[in-house]
């Protein structure tokens, strides 16, 4: 029932009083030292757990001979644990010393020896070796199918020991099939409400996740579910499983109300029956960070991340895998909050410890060299984000099939640093490979297929092929529309790409209606993105001024406006554009002194971080000129008209557009004087 606090109590008197009764030595000890260690393992205290192993060993290297077979349990028991410290090294080393006792006291087909390939093969997977672990689990597979009737249970363990690595190197397919057969096994062995059971819905829920099928998914969760709520306590660990694979599921569709509220009944569910510090507990608060990162409340997000972290700086050794995992995401919120040298510390602290303590072709160096190139995407250093993305692909190219989808996120990287660096051949180059795989992998309706449309719809926005970016743009929004939740942030974004590029067409009608497909989305968020609200406003308002209607245009770009003044200093060079905007407007709704006002501002802005002979300052002197005119101080027009046109004759040649229509502005003012 998970009450260890309680047998570890009743293990510690029948201890003492053995302990009591026998010699320091004898063998009977050994028993009593195992159950203790086994208890302290489940605590997650694995330096008590280790402590017992050991005392439960020297006794049985003291009391029976150096090959018997029950020092290769115990050397599995110790490996067990460091396996979980995770300290592979160490771990490999005594599952070796047990495989080799079992080489020279069993039969060659001795059913100990599934095990023994089982423990070392579970380990691979772990280190990244797919390969090595899958050679490993075939070889206990064909022992055990040697040995065992055909409907064993040991069987069903086989299957799905193979399927998870299947399932880690992308063929779905393998991994449902042999999921499937260990779940036949499994309901022909067991009671319908077994919690085993249980475990394998939820093995073939999490592949049709992978897979995109999310209802399929939620149908095999729930049925794990239904069982743990009927054989365990409200307060199970064990109840965990579900609630967080249910939350994964809601994640990955964007209801992250919903992936709340399981989150939540997991980590209440841990916080009442573990200790304080148990492990389990960090990944609980990494799962919340993970949704409020999402729901763009990076401070609570940070908040959870660095609970996780406390407690595993406190459970685990320096160099433990879990703390850089806590390491890397800390650096992700920072990354978000866009402070970038913060996250470049924490990225550091992880890749410290992963170049340490993995292979240097591990999956995981991949994951963390991407983030890190996302960083110099973000400050402008594109060749070093180049730098870090190239290190990604090549782990992935070396380690995975060429069609594996972790590739398909690198080549998405590097696809979009090209894009922001002007070089489109290189950019639609990147997003067709990833596009290719995704096409050649995922079901039809599978989100990652509306990534990659959306990508290449971008790159075509950028060259002014709209008519191929809205084709790209609505195949995404077809997915998009039949997988992810009605108020997804990401269908919100897909509204206003078809929304800009109809604007960009001329379609103002079709554009103004996508934008308020857009807003709708983002005025329901919780909290509420003020960014993406503030970018549809300023898109809403400029579909209206360019349709002439100015009442609304203004309406929706001081919308924009308020907004960016919550955030940025007063003079910040971003609003130099919906100031123009919004002079503009009042310009043609004859509202002279309200235009002056707000070209009045973006002069001031130019002058404050341009230099005084800039095009954009001679810019702002044409457009207060005009207004001058329109005001009919020709006076003030003239002088600043021909401020104007002395700044653009020293930079810029005679033919430019704004040079003639200065020229002609000034020969109409100088009539009127």
């Amino acid at each position: 029932m998970g009450n260890y606090s309680k047998a570890l109590e009743f293990h510690d008197i029948a201890l003492k009083t053995t302990e009591k009764n026998l010699p320091m030595n004898h063998p009977n000890l050994a028993t009593p030292y195992n159950n203790m260690a086994t208890v302290y393992f489940n605590m997650g205290d694995y330096s008590k757990a280790v402590e017992f192993y050991e005392k439960s060993h020297k006794i049985l290297e003291i009391s029976l001979p150096a090959n018997h077979p029950n020092l290769a349990s115990s050397y599995s028991n110790i490996g067990l644990i460091y396996e979980d410290m995770g300290n592979y090294a160490k771990t490999l080393e005594f599952y070796d010393k047990a495989l080799e006792i079992g080489k020279k006291v069993l039969p060659q087909d001795h059913s100990s020896f599934a095990l023994f390939y089982s423990n070392i093969g579970r380990l691979c997977y772990k280190m990244g070796d797919n390969s090595k672990a899958l050679q490993l689990y075939e070889e206990s597979h064909r022992i055990l199918e040697n040995s065992l009737p055909v409907n064993h249970p040991h069987l069903a363990t086989s299957y799905n020991n193979m399927a998870g690595v299947y399932s880690n190197m992308g063929d779905y397919g393998k991994a449902l099939e042999l999921y499937n057969k260990s779940n036949r096994i499994l309901e022909h062995s067991l009671s319908i409400n077994h919690p085993i059971l249980a475990s394998s819905y939820n093995n073939i829920g999490l592949v049709y996740k992978n897979m995109g099928d999310c209802l399929k998914a939620l149908e095999f969760y729930e049925k794990a579910l239904e069982i743990a709520e009927k054989t365990l306590s409200p307060s199970h660990p064990n109840l965990t499983s579900s609630y967080n694979n249910i939350f994964a599921v809601y994640y990955s569709k964007g209801d992250y109300v919903k992936a709340l509220e399981f989150c939540g009944k997991a980590l209440k569910t841990r916080e009442e029956a573990l200790p304080q510090n148990y492990p389990n507990l960090a990944t609980s608060y990494n799962n919340m960070a993970a949704i409020y990162c999402n729901m763009n409340d990076y401070w609570k997000a940070l908040e959870f991340h660095e609970k996780a972290l406390k407690i595993r700086e406190k459970t685990l050794p320096p160099n433990h895998l879990d703390l850089s995992t806590s390491y890397n995401s800390i650096g992700l919120i920072y990354c978000k909050m866009s402070e970038y040298s913060k996250a470049l510390d924490f990225y550091d602290k992880s890749l410290k410890t992963e170049e340490e303590r993995l292979s240097l072709n591990h999956p995981d160096l991949a994951i963390l060299y991407n983030n890190i190139g996302h960083v110099y995407n973000a400050i402008g250093d594109y060749s070093k984000a180049l730098e870090f993305w190239g290190k990604a692909v090549k782990i992935e190219e070396k380690t995975l099939p060429l069609n594996h989808q972790k590739l398909t996120n690198s080549y998405n990287n590097i696809g979009q640093m090209y894009y922001s660096i002007g070089d489109i051949s290189k950019a639609l180059e990147f997003q067709e490979k990833a596009l290719k795989i995704n096409e050649e992998t995922l079901p039809r309706n599978n989100y990652s297929l509306s990534t990659s449309y959306a990508n290449i719809g971008g790159v075509y926005y950028k060259i002014g092929d709209y008519s191929k970016s809205l084709w790209f743009y609505n195949k995404a929004l077809e997915i998009g529309e039949k997988t992810l939740s009605p108020n997804h942030p990401d269908l919100s974004n897909l509204y206003n790409h078809i929304g800009l590029v109809s604007y960009k067409m001329g379609e103002y009608s079709k554009a103004l209606e996508f934008y308020d497909k857009s807003l709708q989305i983002r005025e329901k968020a919780v909290p509420p993105n003020q960014s993406a609200l503030a970018t549809s406003y300023n898109n809403i308002g400029l579909a209206y001024y360019d349709m002439g209607v100015y009442p609304r245009a203004l309406e929706f770009l001081e919308k924009a406006v308020k907004i960016d003044e919550q955030s940025l200093q007063p003079n910040h060079p971003d609003f130099v554009i919906p100031y123009d905007n919004i002079a503009a407007a009042y310009m043609n709704m004859g509202n002279y002194s309200k235009a002056f006002e707000f070209h009045d501002k973006v002069l001031k802005i130019r002058e404050i971080f341009l230099p005084p002979d800039h095009p954009d300052v001679a810019a702002s002197y044409y457009e207060i000129g005009v207004t001058y005119c329109e005001m009919g101080d020709n006076v003030e027009a003239l002088s600043l008209l021909e401020k104007a046109l002395g700044i653009l004759q020293k930079s810029l040649p005679a033919t430019y557009p704004l040079i003639k229509s200065i020229v002609d502005k000034i020969n109409l003012v100088k009539t009127r004087l």
